[in-house]
């Protein structure tokens, strides 16, 4: 299963960066480029342990859902999602917040397989696990720029 980590900076505080990475509609602005947005289950606001959220996007030239749950979540330095329904055979993403002095260290771990069995393992070493770690380090720019402009 592979492990995608990845490492930001952001000159703000824990609260705001832990906020700021569980709202939706703060997710949807950081995400624009896949467009995007909650169709199902929490569709608004500060997502909460137990919530579900259905997102509808376009990766790859292909609109899809994808379903995801929060399985865990201790404010404000951590929270875990899960898939339970999409493309994915599964994912877990965990956000994790550190404070540091000047700031938050804001560290995402994603750990998924990918679809299809061994087509799924050949498409991943090709180009799937550059794509999502690419996702990732995109939002995390974008979630900088918002904490940081929000001062």
């Amino acid at each position: 299963m592979p492990i995608i980590k990845h490492k930001q900076f952001i000159q703000a505080s824990v609260i705001v960066c832990f906020d700021l990475a569980r709202n939706v509609d703060i997710h949807t602005k950081t995400t624009a480029k896949t467009k995007e947005k909650a169709v199902g289950g929490v569709t608004q606001g500060l997502l909460e342990k137990g919530d579900t959220i259905t997102w509808e996007a376009t990766h790859f030239g292909i609109k899809q859902r994808l379903t995801a749950k929060v399985t865990h979540m201790v404010k404000p330095t951590v929270f875990v999602d899960i898939m339970v329904k999409g493309a994915f055979s599964s994912f877990t993403h965990t956000h994790q917040f550190v404070e540091e002095q000047g700031g938050t260290l804001m560290i995402d771990t994603f750990e998924y397989k990918a679809p299809f069995g061994p087509v799924g393992m050949i498409a991943d070493k090709l180009f799937l696990e550059k794509y999502m770690t690419d996702f990732i380090i995109s939002r995390a720019r974008e979630l900088k720029k918002i904490a940081e402009n929000a001062k």
